[in-house]
């Protein structure tokens, strides 16, 4: 079983060093895995009993499980009104496949290849080979426990998806959505106060000067930083939504954010609206994390961006599968601003119908790859996907929301808090970046030295419980 743990190991030794970035083979393409920049730390994984991954290997996921499990056994009488016995039999196999996944967990059996064929199932079964390449010979096979967090919680989610699509015709069924609307729901009245507070500004934003408007976006950002905490794989399936006005609360947060770089931000979209020209184009790509209200704040943000001409287009990628419990999917997308269209509430709706014009304008793009639902680290992404990589490119600065992609910038590694974040990217820079994270997982770098320390002594729980924020960004100065 995995060993006795006290503190965070690496914290106390910080020698421990494996292979560095890896890489599995390219969409499309038929070769090996090779391993670039050595020298990199360790992964985080559950071997270090009573570190949050063990934790989240040996209770969350397997309470997301049973609450897959539940959501498909409650909708037995749907499954069978749409689909007569065939339905039944479905949700029948669907529960048999996650039962059996759930029991493999918590059994740290080895892990299986994938059955199914689907667009990403080579991948995966190259990269399963890959992750066995680096045992040694008497480690057997990849097993929950042993293996890096990352590439586990992954291949969760992904074998949930698998057992949905073995089991037609509930092949389509999402087993998070409930969960989903029940976010955004239960928030309306703090998506009421944003979107009301939202057509205030653009009423008015010809006559902000560049101060209203740099507060407003520094505002606004902090806004969409704070929505990342309402996180449905966090809780474990449980209700996360957000009950209070987040604007309200905005200063006594301030604090909470540990390295905040939105001046960089400000400074380089600022830049890039003085020279650009007429004809010219000024991108932001944000790559979204959960949907609800997590999703409006950052539509709220993107509507910003537009509105006050800091950017022209703005990108949005999303899941292509149901992923992370609320990770945001186009079905996710698209259904949100429908609900904000048709609300009663003026604002809510003024917001919807403006949301759906953008997108039938081409201002808002919404794209999704399946490379965001490979267990791969970004340092990989141009060599994976490389065309997902050179759009990325295209991009003047990328957003990136949210602990899961924070944890594939950085590799979901054991960097020293010191470290900084370009180092730890592993040459991830396709455009500057930023990444906008409450933290839920036990890594963080770029702080500055003695900062971590103080909250280890009155907080262990600092680096998971998602009180704690980052704005930081990576790029030129």
């Amino acid at each position: 079983m995995p060993r006795p743990f006290s503190a965070p190991p690496w914290r106390r030794n910080r020698l421990s060093r494996r292979r560095g970035c890896d890489v599995s083979v390219g969409v499309g393409a038929g070769s090996g895995a090779v391993a670039v920049m050595a020298g990199t730390p360790a992964s985080l994984s559950g071997r270090d009993e009573g570190s949050f991954a063990y934790l989240t290997i040996k209770d969350r996921i397997p309470q997301i499980l049973t609450k897959a499990i539940d959501t498909l056994h409650r909708h037995k009488n749907e499954f069978f009104e749409k689909h007569g016995e065939k339905g039944t039999e479905a949700e029948k196999k669907a529960i048999s496949l996650l039962s059996k996944l759930r029991n493999e967990l918590q059994t740290d059996k080895p892990i299986i290849p994938f059955v199914e064929k689907f667009v990403d199932t080579d991948i995966w079964n190259q990269y399963l080979e890959y992750q066995q390449s680096l045992l040694n010979e008497n480690d057997g096979k990849p097993r929950w426990f042993y293996s890096p967090w990352l590439f586990v919680e992954c291949y969760m989610y992904r074998r949930i998806h698998e057992a949905i699509i073995q089991s037609p015709p509930i092949d389509d069924f999402d087993v998070f959505k409930e969960s989903k609307d029940q976010n955004f729901f239960e928030s309306r009245e703090s998506i009421i106060a944003l979107c009301t507070h939202l057509q205030e500004v653009v009423r008015a934003i010809e006559d902000l000067d560049e101060n209203q408007l740099k507060d407003e976006f520094f505002r606004l950002l902090q806004i969409s930083l704070w929505g990342n905490k309402c996180d449905l794989s966090l809780s474990g399936g449980d209700t996360s939504s957000q009950k209070t006005n987040i604007i309200n609360s905005l200063e006594e947060l301030k604090p909470l954010i540990l390295v905040n770089d939105t001046e960089h931000l400000w400074s380089l979209l600022t830049n890039c609206k003085k020279t650009r020209e007429k004809a010219s184009i000024t991108r932001v790509d944000i790559v979204l994390d959960n949907s609800g209200f997590e999703l409006v704040t950052d539509l709220v943000l993107a509507d910003f961006l537009l509105s006050s001409q800091l950017a022209t287009e703005i990108h949005f990628y999303g899941k292509m599968i149901p992923w992370f419990v609320s990770d945001t999917t186009i079905h996710d997308f698209n259904w949100l601003i429908e609900q904000m269209k048709e609300s009663d509430d003026k604002c809510m709706s003024q917001c919807g119908a403006a949301w759906e014009t953008y997108i039938n304008m081409g201002r808002w793009v919404y794209q999704d790859h399946i490379f965001w639902t490979l267990p791969h680290e970004f340092c990989v992404m141009s060599q994976v996907a490389p065309g997902l990589y050179a759009e990325l490119q295209k991009a003047h600065l990328i957003l990136f929301k949210g602990d899961l992609n924070y944890r594939k910038l950085t590799g979901d590694r054991k960097w020293e808090f010191t470290v900084p974040f370009h180092q730890a990217l592993n040459g991830f820079h396709p455009a500057p970046l930023c990444s906008i994270r409450t933290l839920k997982a036990e890594i963080q770098v770029g702080l500055r030295p003695g900062q971590a320390e103080q909250y280890m002594t009155s907080e262990p729980n600092w680096l998971t419980t998602g009180k704690y924020g980052v704005l930081q960004f990576d790029g030129p100065l």
